[in-house]
């Protein structure tokens, strides 16, 4: 009987045990910000992107890999230590890379990534993120090996930066290991030797001041430009006024004159008298003018206001 009984309890454990495991290995939950691929017998079989609780069959039948939808940072640049052992002894670290033009620069990136299809990020790859690293390495070489000194450390950084990134969504495409590349940030390209660095900061210093002078006398240039537009079009404006007055005033003066000749054909002598007084008062416009007409048709002039003026004066000094 005590054997018995003492089967009959180790059945008992053994069945409460599996059915402890069946409880606690059916369910499983997600979170919002997880994803989960459910793998039977070493398979996926499913991916779960529902947050809550979930069940499946339990273990050993089929387990869960929960993984993050969230965005994550690669990393991949220089210490401040890196630079200082570099200043002592030359070695190779992982983010030294050569120019297209052979000068010797470290960079600093970073990726954001996230995972787009967990069933191949954790089936088709044994170490994605080691992946990913490899081809940030080699993207990021391959730009700056096709770039120059000068496009890598001033100007050029946003195109360095950009066709990294692209090379590198590229790469992770031809690799489908379940990664996409959200973005790459050029942090910063640094020169290994603190002297060819004070070198290329004056150098960039000097463009952003030839930069400066340039947008200066540009903008005086402009500024010149429309003033002496300004002025000419206010030439042209006066002298087109000028053109107008006189070209109106000629043909004020033609007017006058045909309609004089008219009077003249039909009476020339009181016209041709007539004139000649208009001139005389043109002339004199001051003097008294007295005008005789004699048997010869002539007329004689008098300045008979002046003579009076004379004998006037004449008499105040007698007295």
């Amino acid at each position: 009987m005590s054997v018995k009984r003492s089967l009959l309890f180790i059945g008992l454990f053994f069945v409460a045990i599996i059915a402890l495991t069946t409880v606690f290995t059916s369910w499983y939950t997600v979170d919002e910000s997880e994803q989960a691929v459910v793998i039977t017998f070493g398979k996926a079989d499913r991916t779960v992107t529902e947050s809550g609780l979930h069940f499946k069959l339990p273990w050993p039948i089929q387990n869960v890999e929960v993984l993050s939808k969230e965005t994550f940072s690669l990393n991949f640049g220089y210490k401040e230590s890196d630079l200082e052992a570099l200043e002592k002894e030359p070695k190779a670290i992982e983010t030294k890379m050569v120019t297209g033009d052979e000068y010797i620069v470290l960079t600093n990136l970073v990726v954001q990534w996230k995972i787009t299809d967990p069933v191949k990020y954790l089936f088709n790859a044994d170490q994605p993120k080691e992946i990913l690293h490899s081809a940030t390495s080699s993207a990021t070489r391959s730009i700056i090996g096709s770039s120059t000194i000068d496009a890598a450390l001033t100007e050029g950084k946003g195109e360095v930066e950009n066709k990294t990134r692209d090379l590198l969504v590229n790469l992770m495409e031809h690799y489908d290991i379940g990664i996409g590349i959200l973005g790459v940030k050029l942090q910063d390209v640094e020169l290994p030797n603190e002297e060819v660095r004070a070198a290329f900061t004056a150098v960039t210093d000097a463009r952003e001041t030839k930069d400066t002078k340039t947008n200066e006398a540009n903008k005086y240039k402009n500024q010149r430009s429309s003033e002496a537009q300004g002025e000419k079009d206010a030439i042209i404006s006066k002298a087109e006024g000028q053109k107008i007055a006189r070209v109106q005033q000629a043909q004020g003066d033609v007017a006058v004159f045909n309609k004089l000749y008219d009077q003249y054909k039909n009476n020339k002598e009181i016209t041709r008298e007539r004139l000649i007084i208009e001139t005389l008062e043109n002339v004199l416009p001051k003097a008294q003018i007295y005008i005789m007409n004699d048997d010869g048709n002539t007329m004689k002039y008098l300045p008979l206001q002046m003579m009076q003026q004379q004998e006037q004066k004449e008499g105040s000094d007698k007295k």
